[in-house]
């Protein structure tokens, strides 16, 4: 919207030229949705508290959580809201890419808000039921990948790369192709809920890798960086920066409220959203392998409990103290915060490690 009037006003006006420069529009939608979430976020949380949208609390969990029990959940929205907005008023809305990353968040984001709304509105502890909340989900994620594939033009944007190796190149069928990205998709939205049980938790591993998603798109959108690089060039990724800017700056104030201790809960509308962003990015950029590196600590919170739930029903023996992996390091005397920032740390060394593979092949 503000990319189209900039460049009307470029006839006229050499200034605005610069605003056509994927990295400026970039930190100005990270600034945006910093501004837009610390403006609505404080009159959020009162709307949230004044109409009893509490978090519920497992009792089963530790006993530090039972503190907790009332504070305002549903806070996603308000990630949503900023990055939405921010999209539409910095991106290009003529690269359908840019629509293709908002109805992924959005549409995985009305999922999760249906289940919230269950929960906290109508009492209702199961929420959307889990076969219809992975029905949905499907849905979404085969109609995101049918149209990627579809909407393919070069070889590069429909095969599967292996990081830290320049040769290993495999093309993808339809079939397998469209699978791939439903599992990243409904797998990462689904590990970054998971993860998603301690303040700040989620969040900031969130921003992290939204941050190196953006350098991987405006990489992969630029013809010369992705050859001296050696990595897929995908013609129109580049505003996918945007894009991730806006999850990052959104991210960012949302943290400013979560922080431990939390005023708001981000709950499935926006752990769901967030988590079906970063996966339609990686697969856009055919960054899906490195998306599992830098995601580390989703990959290992879901990996616990699978092997939990695997374990208890064949052997009737829990490999954990609880699941996911984050309470079990509460329960063997962690506090709430170290637990937080170690995983942050990790995920710093990760994000890292994923931006290596830029350069080391």
């Amino acid at each position: 919207m503000l990319l189209a009037l900039a460049q009307w006003f470029a006839q006229d006006v050499r200034f605005f030229s610069v605003f056509n420069y994927i990295t400026l529009r970039t930190v100005l939608a990270a600034m945006t949705a910093l501004v837009i979430s610390f403006m609505v976020g404080p009159a959020m949380i009162r709307k949230l508290t004044a109409y009893k949208i509490g978090q519920s609390v497992r009792t089963d969990g530790p006993q530090t959580h039972l503190v907790k029990a009332g504070t305002p959940t549903m806070g996603g929205a308000l990630i949503l809201t900023s990055v939405a907005v921010t999209t539409l008023l910095w991106g290009d809305l003529r690269n359908h890419y840019v629509w293709v990353a908002l109805f992924t968040t959005l549409g995985f984001g009305v999922v999760g808000w249906v289940d919230d709304y269950r929960k906290v509105v109508h009492r209702n502890p199961k929420g959307l039921s889990a076969k219809a909340k992975m029905f949905w989900q499907s849905i979404i994620a085969l109609l995101i990948g049918g149209y990627l594939w579809h909407a393919a033009t070069l070889p590069a944007e429909t095969e599967m790369i292996v990081p830290f190796m320049k040769l290993w190149v495999f093309p993808l069928g339809a079939v397998s192709f469209i699978a791939l990205a439903y599992f990243v998709i409904v797998g990462t939205s689904n590990a970054v809920n998971l993860t998603d049980g301690l303040d700040g938790l989620a969040i900031m591993p969130t921003v992290m890798v939204s941050g190196a998603l953006a350098i991987f798109s405006y990489v992969a959108g630029n013809a010369v960086f992705a050859k001296y690089l050696g990595i897929p060039y995908i013609p129109g990724a580049g505003e996918l920066a945007v894009f991730c800017g806006g999850i990052a700056g959104a991210g960012l104030a949302f943290l400013w409220f979560n922080a431990y201790p939390a005023e708001v809960f981000m709950g499935d509308v926006g752990a769901l959203a967030l988590g079906a962003a970063l996966g339609v990015v990686a697969m856009i950029v055919r960054q899906e392998l490195v998306l599992f590196i830098m995601g580390g600590v989703f990959v290992v919170e879901t990996l616990s409990v699978v092997i939990q739930v695997a374990s208890f029903k064949m052997t009737g023996k829990r490999v954990f103290k609880m699941a996911p992996l984050h309470h079990h390091y509460e329960l063997k005397g962690w506090k709430e915060t170290q637990v937080v920032v170690r995983f942050w740390i990790i995920t710093m060394l990760l994000v890292l490690l994923g931006l290596a593979t830029l350069k080391l092949r």
